[in-house]
């Protein structure tokens, strides 16, 4: 696709539950193989926004197009489009405990679409060492992992079917800082050796500056910034330049009950 047609295209995004609005009109282009990484406080509507990009939940108005296809209707056909186009690492990794780690990888392979279970697991397998995982590391239960090895194994995962799209729900939340470095290595490689387009929600600000070719902030169900990693480091945007510094004080207010 050309600069003129983003990968992902949303215009006048909105959802709300009752009288909680949670996105209010967010406007956002993703590039091909880009890398764009949103940031924002709790309850800003990072979560909602990527419930609403995978067809979780279907919004209220607005456009969500998909490599051209408006996917916003959230029809049967709107969600067998994103899925096999797209790949996911959840928050928790969401790895199922009474598969072992190869059936964890080819979860999708195998069930979604029905591969022989030798395939799948050779495809599974080439993906944990693409991560850095032995082969052996595949005939263990999630139980028997690491944090770290597991956030991997969720990586895997989500490469097994080589998606266009890739979506990171706080890939590093929970991870020792050398250990999240690790990942965040990991997730530049990987996507850019698919050549993938990739979407990341995080309040990690180090992860944030390596692994997005762009950056947005959400703020009350709204993109109220976006730019560089390099011109993250010198808004004038005063909400921003808070919330990159994790200050207190500011114009972003935060409820705290005293006692």
């Amino acid at each position: 696709m050309s600069e003129d047609h983003p990968k992902i295209f949303i215009r006048d995004l909105h959802k709300s539950f009752g009288d909680n609005h949670v996105l209010r009109g967010v406007n956002l282009d993703v590039q091909e193989g880009h890398s764009l990484v949103i940031i924002g406080g709790s309850g800003s509507g990072k979560s909602v926004l990527l419930k609403c990009l995978l067809g979780l939940l279907k919004p209220d108005q607005g456009v969500i197009e998909i490599a051209g296809r408006n996917i916003a209707r959230q029809t049967d056909g709107d969600r067998r489009y994103m899925t096999r186009r797209s790949g996911m690492l959840f928050q928790g990794s969401a790895l199922f405990d009474g598969l072992k780690v190869w059936e964890n990888v080819a979860f999708r392979l195998l069930y979604a679409e029905k591969k022989g279970r030798k395939a799948a697991r050779e495809k599974a397998i080439d993906c944990l060492t693409q991560v850095g995982l032995s082969p052996e590391v595949g005939e263990l239960s999630p139980a028997e992992l690491s944090g770290g090895m597991q956030k991997r194994v969720s990586l895997a995962r989500a490469i097994a079917s080589d998606p266009e799209i890739l979506f990171f729900d706080e890939p590093t939340t929970g991870l020792d800082p050398i250990m999240a470095d690790i990942i965040n290595n990991l997730i530049i490689e990987r996507v850019r050796a698919l050549g993938a387009t990739a979407i990341s929600i995080t309040h990690d600000m180090a992860s944030a500056r390596k692994i997005a070719d762009d950056v947005a902030m959400l703020y009350q169900g709204q993109i109220i910034w976006n730019g560089s990693p390099d011109e993250l480091r010198d808004t004038n945007n005063p909400m921003v330049d808070q919330f990159v510094n994790g200050r207190a004080e500011g114009p972003i207010k935060m409820a705290v009950t005293k006692y």
